[in-house]
């Protein structure tokens, strides 16, 4: 009877160790992954997480990764509060604020996020390699179109923003200059950091005072957006006519006007090493190229020089295939392997939830859903009239331009699961970030 006893215990803890075996993170059994955790925690515990590329990888990746495996897991996180990409930004932003991280660890986090370039290492692939990877054909059309709709959806947002202020008390002139403006104006770094300098010199007063106003505008209009873009892709699923599925304009047949036929988007490029090392060198070429232009023109970001650098690599076919297919390559090596370490990044350097709390008034809370409802919606109007799929078309011209720029933009599009339009997303963002910085100084004059 004993016998039979430990004969069926040890079968049960055989089939547990097998179930866990099983459990897939990124590629690496549970029970290793486990093992790979604790002996993060213990470096941390011992604080001897190094301040370089090597810490700031680890604690992102073996974070990052687990906490995308847990919310695709969740039931209703997985459903519709955007799955993994929402519960790594959010759950890493929980972690940083109260301190349940060590400080050395945010410390370092931030560093490379912000000082390190951990972000533009990012982007430089993402928005290379999904520009060679677009049919040339859908490329050109698409752009036509869709700048329009960005740029009349930021205007409807801002009349609407304005107007409800006014409504609840909150002034017509102080909801756009703190909430429409600092929501649309691109990110903190391009955006909400000078727009803070423009106020200043316009009203008189600190940079230092103004940014603190800005801030929580950003941050709420991008909470927004990303929970947004999750459950309208969960929406978008039952109405097939309005949903591209990654794809922004329709295919009006199988081949462009050379007469060449259009690649399958999903198309899969076998990988080559040797290729992968030449698309980062390919990626990161037009990048620094950015960073000159934005040199002699400081009014333009550089990843707005960087997209349009791109684009014309693209349409003219400047770029042997060879090459084309080397930035995909690396852009599809560090998508896939690096996007939790993003989110995660973004979470623990640039969402304080302590701002974000302190913001939440209940006139600053309707003024944020009034931008992201007016931007989305008017972006979906606007889109279906010029052509484009709607679905895309909130995504990209709208919700994207409620981001915090380029981290903003990955958020956003991971979480509606269309990465693929970040060089739309990045398009309108830069484009209507650049306007607003253009037009804020004047407006500060006018409404001050």
């Amino acid at each position: 009877m004993l016998k039979s006893s430990n004969s069926s215990k040890f079968s049960q803890r055989r089939e547990l160790w097998s179930y866990l075996w099983n459990i897939d993170v990124k590629g690496i059994n549970l029970p290793i992954y486990i093992g790979m955790i604790i002996v993060l925690i213990a470096t941390m515990v011992i604080g001897k997480i190094p301040h370089t590329i090597v810490g700031s990888i680890s604690v992102l990746v073996i974070l990052g990764n687990f906490l995308h495996y847990l919310g695709n897991k969740i039931p209703i996180i997985k459903s519709y509060l955007g799955g993994g990409s929402v519960f790594c930004i959010f759950v890493s932003a929980f972690l940083a604020t109260f301190g349940i991280l060590p400080a050395n660890v945010i410390d370092t986090t931030k560093d490379f996020v912000s000082n390190m370039g951990f972000l533009d290492f990012y982007i430089a692939a993402l928005i290379t390699g999904s520009i060679l990877g677009m049919n040339r054909s859908l490329l050109i059309k698409a752009s036509v179109r869709f700048i329009p709709v960005a740029i009349l959806s930021m205007l409807s947002c801002f009349i609407m923003v304005g107007t409800v202020g006014a409504l609840i008390g909150n002034g017509f002139g102080k909801s756009i200059l703190y909430i429409a403006f600092p929501v649309m104006a691109g990110g903190i770094g391009a955006g909400v950091v000078p727009l803070s300098t423009i106020y200043a010199h316009s009203l008189g007063a600190s940079a230092g005072s103004i940014i603190s106003k800005l801030i929580p505008a950003s941050a709420m209009g991008n909470v927004l957006a990303i929970i947004g873009a999750a459950l309208l892709v969960k929406l978008g699923e039952n109405f097939p006519k309005i949903n591209g599925h990654g794809q922004l304009i329709k295919e009006s047949d199988e081949s462009d006007e050379s007469g060449e036929k259009l690649e399958d988007k999903d198309t899969k490029h076998q990988i080559n090493v040797i290729q992968i090392g030449v698309g980062l060198l390919i990626s990161f070429s037009f990048f620094m190229i950015g960073i000159i232009c934005n040199y002699f023109v400081p009014k333009i970001h550089a990843y707005a020089f960087m997209i349009i650098l791109v684009v014309i690599a693209k349409i003219t076919k400047i770029l042997p295939k060879y090459y084309e297919e080397s930035a995909i390559m690396f852009n599809q090596v560090i998508v896939k392997n690096l996007t939790p370490a993003v989110l995660t990044g973004i979470g623990i350097a640039l969402l304080n939830l302590n701002v974000l709390g302190q913001a939440l008034t209940w006139q600053f809370i309707i003024l944020c859903l009034t931008s992201i409802i007016t931007i989305s919606t008017a972006a979906g109007i606007f889109g279906k009239l010029f052509g484009l799929y709607p679905v895309e078309s909130i995504v990209t011209a709208g919700m994207c331009n409620n981001s915090m720029g380029g981290t903003g933009n990955v958020a956003v599009l991971s979480s509606a699961k269309r990465m693929e339009l970040i060089a739309f997303a990045q398009m309108g963002n830069r484009l209507g970030g650049a306007t607003i910085l253009i037009v804020s100084g004047f407006l500060a004059q006018v409404f001050s």
